[in-house]
């Protein structure tokens, strides 16, 4: 695997024009694709990514997380990459981690690599501490596998598996869509230890509306039940 050709790096944005510059000189430093989704900003997002050498994708209005990624790994699956590495453009994750992402894929074979913030979540407030821990010990329960930190963005995906499976989420709730997924059609995942960043950046996560979001694809997980993990993924996701 030669991950500079094969590997994409996708940074969905909103607003990020105080650290995406600085995000992206970083990021290629480790990958030289740099593909950034400006998902509506206003603030001059996009311009100063392309001055630091991204390639960027521009949504004219703000579609959400979800549809960011997706736009995001449409472009890159049509460019010819075989892998996208996902990470936020507010300077949360570390992209000197992005080797740990690459190593593991290819020692392990596994076709979606998540970051692990969990292991040492003491620079993590501690409300998304404790509501981390509670989605991911729910969200395990409905993967039948274990699942440390269900909601890190930081993530390695083979795309072509990607493009197999029932991925939907619009919103913030596209980190549990894609674990449920790939779980659903046996894919293997593995977590990898990173760096616990919070500086004093604004989450994009709105408190109320986000949450809303998350409990009414929760409840589309939960009406399924019966049917099975790959049973309950059908309908994940349509219409948030």
């Amino acid at each position: 695997m030669t991950w500079k050709a094969d590997c994409a790096a996708i940074i969905p944005c909103l607003n990020e024009a105080r650290s995406i510059g600085e995000v992206v000189v970083a990021v290629k430093r480790q990958l030289p694709n740099v593909i950034v989704v400006d998902d509506g900003s206003a603030d001059g997002t996009g311009a100063i990514a392309r001055e630091a050498g991204a390639e960027v994708l521009r949504h004219e209005c703000t579609c959400g997380k979800g549809a960011a990624l997706r736009t995001g790994w449409q472009r890159a699956r049509a460019a010819g990459f075989k892998w996208a590495l996902c990470l936020d453009g507010d300077g949360q994750h570390a992209p000197e981690d992005i080797p740990q992402f690459l190593d593991c894929a290819q020692r392990s074979g596994a076709r979606l690599v998540i970051g692990n913030r969990m292991d040492n979540p003491a620079a993590m407030p501690w409300l998304r501490r404790f509501v981390n821990r509670w989605m991911s010990h729910r969200i395990s329960r409905a993967a039948g596998v274990p699942l440390p930190d269900s909601q890190c963005g930081f993530r390695l995906m083979h795309l072509e598996t990607w493009t197999t499976l029932p991925i939907h989420a619009a919103h913030f709730e596209i980190e549990s869509d894609m674990l449920l997924a790939f779980a659903a059609h046996g894919c293997r995942m593995e977590f990898v230890p990173i760096q616990v960043i919070y500086k004093s950046e604004q989450s994009k996560i709105h408190p109320l509306r986000d949450t809303v979001r998350w409990f009414q694809w929760w409840r589309r997980v939960q009406r399924s039940k019966g049917n099975g993990v790959c049973g309950r993924l059908a309908g994940l996701g349509k219409g948030t």
